[in-house]
């Protein structure tokens, strides 16, 4: 079945693709000035949203496997000569089980504030986990009293109100149904044995204040990886790409102009 082509802001040309995949309670929006960044740098960036965001509600199941799928597609559709995958939280999930599954088809990697596995979704761990997150919809409260409860524990402690509002703002603007299927997806997420079989450049990005993607994970994750890097931002918490824009798109560039400089 052909695979409705995802919503999409583009930027730049270049003979690498750089593909953002948002988190959980994003879409294309949350990237706010990276794609024009990195396409000033010589890059062609892609930022997407995953099926059942923004203006991708209609291409496909708000599952792993139809992020995979719609991702696999986007790549044959843009047809570069080398594709980066670009995934925060959720989206580096999807990333990481993207180039499990089709390896040849991704030559680099940037995994931001995300972890390589949530565990088996049978586990009590991840069962509470999952109902916390949801408790504000169970309640009935909805996706804005959701995003109140938690875009707080999404950045460091001295985020200012207006960083806090935008984020409230994007997460609020998710569909609840595409919320509850993702957030059941990445909870049975478990790629840690696939870290070792990575064979392209990749980076770890990390944020000091992250208390979901902690950095001391993310260094392990780095370790089980042959070659790759591992960077922290400072002064930021698990939305690092907006709370500390400059300091992320910089890591980003320097990974992408060390292993894949524009042509």
């Amino acid at each position: 079945m052909k695979v409705k082509p995802l919503a999409r802001h583009e930027a730049g040309q270049g003979a690498t693709a750089v593909l953002l995949l948002h988190g959980i309670g994003g879409g294309r929006g949350i990237w706010g000035g990276t794609p024009v960044a990195l396409a000033a740098a010589g890059y062609r960036a892609i930022a997407v949203d995953l099926p059942g965001y923004g203006d991708s509600v209609d291409c496909g199941p708000a599952t792993l496997d139809g992020f995979v799928e719609a991702t696999i597609a986007l790549i044959a559709e843009t047809a570069a000569q080398r594709t980066v995958l670009l995934g925060h939280s959720m989206g580096g999930m999807v990333a990481q089980e993207l180039v499990a599954r089709r390896p040849e088809l991704v030559q680099g990697l940037v995994l931001a504030c995300t972890s390589a596995a949530f565990g088996s979704s049978d586990g009590d761990w991840q069962a509470r986990f999952v109902a916390a997150r949801l408790a504000p919809l169970e309640a009935g409260l909805g996706m804005e009293a959701l995003a109140a409860q938690l875009v707080p524990d999404l950045v460091s402690p001295a985020a200012p109100p207006e960083l806090l509002a935008r984020a409230r703002d994007v997460m609020a603007r998710v569909p609840e149904a595409t919320y509850r299927s993702a957030l059941r997806a990445i909870a049975g997420f478990d790629r840690r044995a696939a870290l070792a079989a990575v064979r392209v450049p990749t980076l770890l990005l990390a944020a000091e204040h992250d208390r979901t993607a902690p950095p001391e994970l993310m260094q392990r994750m780095a370790a089980r990886i042959a070659g790759a890097d591992y960077r922290c931002v400072a002064n930021a918490g698990h939305i690092a790409n907006v709370e500390a824009p400059a300091a992320f798109d910089a890591e980003v560039l320097g990974f992408l102009q060390r292993h894949f400089p524009p042509s």
